[in-house]
């Protein structure tokens, strides 16, 4: 059997995509100061058209409910940009299930489905980030049953037709018609950090595979898409996308974009290490995340297009989408950003994948 190391991924049975992802970080206006949550989400809207213009293949917003990313109902910005747009896909980076009602998640997606026309997607995830579980009355010591009984009825919804289905963690359902129905398909993934029994649980489903890699050798992840592989030949489905998810920021210089985005990470990563143990990166430590084996893609096109194509070939992927935005940037760096992602790294990572 073919490993990831073994096929590039233009050999793969699917396309080559390349996507945007944020959180909807709070960024900065032109004297450094942080915007309001309103200006935040507006900004996003005109990102997701800037992006479409500037021929990216999707735009995905991440589900967080704090006060540095208050994008906790991504499905109405989106809804907004496919209302503004004719051909790029839409979708979430991640849904955090476990804390949401799959019945929910289902018809708020199924609706954006149908405002598009059929270009939805949604990325189901755990909640590495758990700020939703105490928000919505979840107990944490339930973490592993609510995403598996819950994906488990977000697969079934998927299917269509009257749903019956019981669990622990919601009240049941008895040949329940969900509404409104899909007429295209809605292209369903599962986030993955570092997982193994997720990687599984995505091919028991026969659901695509999203890799978030923010940190470490990206290689150490090459062995997740041969099991990937591996358990969907086992659970009978055919091969599925596999992309990779990675923050950076793209500038005109390498120089440039280092001295724009090592600030904002350092503040962001050292908030954030309170809560979740995160080591809080040095100037060293940094220099190796964005170094050609690291996690960062920062730098030039050129220098972030040689990495997105190592780095894809590693892994074995289809897709990769850079989480652009980091908080505390100016909006006009943000664009550039997506400009130069879309009309010069993209360009430039086809060609040498080609």
């Amino acid at each position: 059997m073919n490993t990831a190391a073994d096929l590039t991924p233009a050999e793969r049975p699917f396309p080559l995509t390349f996507g945007l992802d944020t959180f909807g970080d709070v960024t900065a206006d032109a004297g450094g100061r942080p915007i309001s949550h309103a200006q935040t989400i507006r900004n996003l809207v005109e990102h997701g058209v800037a992006a479409e213009r500037a021929g990216i293949d999707s735009f995905n917003i991440g589900e967080h409910h704090t006060p540095d990313m208050p994008l906790s109902a991504a499905d109405l910005v989106l809804a907004a940009i496919a209302a503004r747009t004719e051909r790029i896909r839409l979708g979430s980076a991640v849904t955090v299930l476990s804390s949401d009602d799959p019945v929910r998640v289902f018809q708020r997606y199924s609706t954006l489905n149908a405002i598009s026309d059929g270009r939805a997607e949604v990325i189901l995830g755990r909640g590495s980030s758990i700020d939703s579980f105490p928000l919505f009355g979840f107990d944490l010591a339930d973490y592993e049953d609510l995403f598996e009984e819950k994906t488990n009825l977000f697969a079934q919804l998927l299917e269509g037709g009257p749903v019956t289905w019981e669990g622990r963690t919601r009240s049941a359902l008895h040949s329940q018609d969900v509404v409104p129905h899909l007429d295209a398909d809605l292209h369903t993934w599962i986030g993955v950090g570092g997982s193994p029994e997720s990687v599984i649980r995505a091919a028991r489903y026969g659901f695509s595979l999203m890799l978030a890699i923010i940190g470490g050798p990206v290689a150490r992840f090459a062995p997740y898409s041969d099991l990937f592989h591996q358990a969907l030949e086992q659970f009978g489905h055919t091969p599925k996308p596999i992309g990779l998810h990675s923050p950076g920021h793209v500038a005109a210089t390498d120089e440039q974009a280092r001295d724009e985005f090592w600030p904002r990470y350092l503040e962001i990563i050292r908030n954030v290490s309170k809560t979740r143990g995160f080591a809080v990166p040095t100037e060293a430590s940094f220099l190796r995340e964005i170094s050609p084996e690291g996690a960062l893609y920062v730098g030039s096109p050129e220098t972030v297009a040689a990495k997105i194509a190592a780095n894809m070939t590693t892994v074995g992927a289809n897709r990769f989408d850079l989480k652009y935005a980091m908080g505390g940037l100016a909006d006009d760096a943000l664009l550039t950003n997506i400009h130069l992602y879309g009309k010069e790294v993209v360009p430039r990572v086809r060609e040498l994948l080609g």
